[in-house]
């Protein structure tokens, strides 16, 4: 598994990558393309393709500080999933030895307890703070989500550092 990361729109595998982000991720949850476009070239952020071998196998869209790893999207193909491809994804993360930030949907329905059940058994753990992430379109109000970190849930002023950071540079310009 490895990370190839696009810093440009015109490279030849943005379209096949954002027409897996678009099947991926509800509308509401989508950068829009200007957006997208805006922050390929951000030092921070991390447009990563995931290959296995030469195969495209997935997305991982990170924002990477002095402190923290911030994962906003990240996604494997649907014909390659459940088989390891997230797990062996995130281990490639970890490596980095930083603290992993991510949100997910509440756990209110059995794909959305599936999901927090693949996190917690790759060592994320829940963070009790309410979160609301800011909305990605005008006209849209922001959406609740769980905060989930590894190796440790975040202290209340590691959460405010977090959000903070979410709402001044992850979010800048949507």
């Amino acid at each position: 598994m490895r990370f190839e990361r696009l810093t440009d729109t015109a490279d030849e595998m943005y379209p096949k990558a954002m027409e897996l982000y678009g099947v991926s991720f509800p509308f509401h949850e989508q950068r829009e393309g200007d957006s997208q476009a805006g922050i390929m070239g951000h030092k921070e952020y991390q447009f990563n393709l995931i290959y296995d071998g030469d195969e495209f196998a997935g997305l991982m869209l990170c924002w990477e500080t002095a402190r923290f790893i911030y994962v906003e999207h990240f996604c494997i193909l649907p014909a390659l999933r459940n088989r390891r491809y997230g797990q062996r994804v995130l281990e490639l993360l970890k490596e980095r030895g930083k603290p992993i930030i991510l949100e997910i949907d509440p756990p209110v329905d059995e794909v959305s307890v599936r999901r927090k059940g693949f996190y917690k058994r790759l060592g994320f753990r829940s963070n009790g703070c309410r979160h609301c992430h800011p909305a990605y379109h005008r006209g849209y109000a922001g959406h609740d989500l769980v905060v989930m970190s590894c190796p440790e849930p975040l202290s209340k002023e590691e959460y405010n550092e977090f959000n903070r950071y979410l709402k001044a540079v992850v979010m800048e310009g949507t």
